[in-house]
């Protein structure tokens, strides 16, 4: 295979992703919050098919990995902020203009701003050798993952949306997801580790993510997995971090 070719395929997995991004913010603006969701969910599998093929192809490079923070930033960031702002607006009740919108437009630059310092963070280190842990939760699990999880069953789910104080629950997830994703929290990366249980339990995940996300079903398995891999992560790091 020619080295252009190698690169090509990793770079062209990011360059989809961004344009899923992309297209995830304007179909918000439709009015699709659904389907804006599940972009937002294709660009996550996107996102883990670049890292693999740049692996086995060998193809990893400095232009890769910042144009893959580009996208990141696009589709795991901004899109996932202007999504929750739209569900505030029309799934929490939120009247624009109003207090709440403001706060609620407050949390998701913060998120989006907090995004951005991450993956320049994670870009001065990525030439240092990989230990197998990040330092505060990854934007992919934090915007690609849980966001649209949680906007999913809210809308598979009005009868519990209609109940739930959204007004307030949506600003301080982002406030939230912010502070861990900026924060030194040691996260598990996705990789093959020396236990047979962790890498089969990952294949299993990785498998149903895909399978929900391809399908466009179960969204609360998605969610599921998602609190589950946040809150496992966050304890591994901790009784792991050496002394």
């Amino acid at each position: 295979m020619s080295s252009r070719l190698r690169y090509t395929i990793p770079n062209g997995f990011t360059a989809l992703s961004l344009l899923l991004g992309i297209a995830s913010i304007v179909t918000t603006q439709l009015g699709d919050l659904e389907l804006a969701a599940w972009l937002i969910v294709w660009c996550g599998l996107l996102d883990v098919m670049d890292g693999l093929s740049a692996r086995l192809l060998k193809a990893t490079s400095e232009f890769g990995a910042e144009f893959d923070s580009m996208a990141d930033l696009v589709s795991f960031g901004v899109a996932p902020a202007v999504l929750v702002l739209n569900a505030g607006l029309e799934i929490g009740g939120i009247e624009f203009d109003s207090g709440q919108f403001w706060v609620l437009l407050v949390a998701i630059a913060v998120f989006a701003l907090t995004g951005a310092m991450r993956l320049a963070r994670f870009n001065l280190t990525s030439d240092q050798p990989t230990s197998g842990w990040f330092a505060g939760v990854p934007i992919t699990a934090a915007g690609g993952g849980l966001v649209p999880a949680i906007i999913l069953v809210l809308i598979h789910h009005p009868d519990v949306a209609s109940v739930l104080p959204l007004h307030l629950y949506f600003p301080v997830l982002m406030f939230v997801l912010a502070l861990l994703m900026i924060s030194r929290i040691r996260f598990p990366k996705a990789q093959k580790r020396d236990s047979l249980f962790i890498n089969v339990f990952q294949a299993v995940v990785i498998t149903g993510v895909y399978y929900c996300g391809i399908t466009r079903s179960y969204p609360e398995y998605l969610l599921a997995i998602g609190i589950f891999v946040l809150i496992s992560g966050i304890i591994a790091g901790r009784i792991t971090r050496p002394s």
